[in-house]
């Protein structure tokens, strides 16, 4: 009988998270929302069951048209808005279906393109439906907190329901890969925000806390070990006359651990492995 813990992840599960959202918290939501501002146009891509969308739409009166695939989930947008689009993200083109509605000021992908096959070809079809100020928001996880590191070192890629490792999860991004992800679209990223979760409280934390002890202190050294998600925000590039390094900014938001005598000596010895 196949271990089930092997099998391959169901991609065609259709999630209908519904969450609560701490807009003063260290949260990726909160980040997208304080970045989407108020009183804009509005195109929220994978918007769920609308947990996001009631702030956008209520709270910060903006113009919400939403995408999303979930039928379930369709249903229980149109409690905050009227203009809900039932589109799939991956088929080709699928920006024609919102050529009626014109020109966003902001476009909202939070923790969307991780799920798409080709999450390049999906940001540059959403650079048409921008007008020439306006900006994409885009919420990715990142795969290279320490916690992750520690799962590889136990060779074992840990997937869950939900999480860094959400089963779903069909495209995995660190730094370079987002500003890469960026530029190849025609976009410059702007400023950034970035959640910060330790390995030992992140989801992995069992498995972490069962690596040996040099592993772990060897894994929390690298400069992003804390890193959980990052949010951006990017225009046109041609519009943008400064430039904005995200890992400067990371570096600013995610100052390395103070290294012990023994984390040292840690390193000096699985350096010599």
């Amino acid at each position: 009988m196949e271990d089930q813990k092997s099998a391959a992840p169901d991609l065609g599960i259709l999630h209908d998270y519904e969450y609560q959202i701490d807009l003063e918290g260290d949260n990726a939501l909160a980040y997208v929302i304080e970045f989407a501002g108020a009183s804009k146009k509005i195109l929220e891509l994978g918007a769920g069951a609308g947990m996001q969308t009631q702030f956008l739409a209520k709270d910060k009166r903006n113009d919400v048209v939403a995408v999303e695939i979930n039928p379930a989930s369709v249903e229980k947008l149109k409690k905050y808005t009227d203009r809900v689009y039932s589109l799939d993200l991956n088929a080709p083109g699928w920006t024609q279906a919102l050529s009626a509605e014109g020109r966003f000021d902001a476009i909202v992908s939070a923790d969307v393109l991780e799920h798409l096959y080709d999450p390049w070809a999906a940001i540059a079809e959403m650079i048409k439906l921008l007008n020439d100020e306006g900006e994409i928001i885009v919420s990715l996880p990142y795969i290279g907190n320490g916690a992750i590191l520690g799962l590889l070192y136990d060779d074992d890629f840990d997937y869950r329901e939900d999480g860094l490792l959400d089963k779903t999860h069909i495209r995995f991004f660190a730094l370079k890969n987002i500003e890469a992800l960026h530029r190849k679209a025609g976009l410059t990223i702007t400023d950034a925000r970035f959640v910060l979760r330790r390995p030992e409280v992140t989801e992995f934390h069992a498995r972490w806390n069962k690596l040996p002890r040099a592993v772990r202190r060897a894994f929390t050294m690298g400069p992003h070990a804390d890193l959980y998600q990052v949010v951006t925000t990017a225009r046109r590039s041609e519009t943008v006359s400064t430039d904005f390094s995200l890992f400067d900014a990371a570096a600013k938001r995610c100052p390395p651990r103070k290294r012990t005598i023994m984390q040292r000596i840690a390193e000096v010895l699985l350096g010599s492995l």
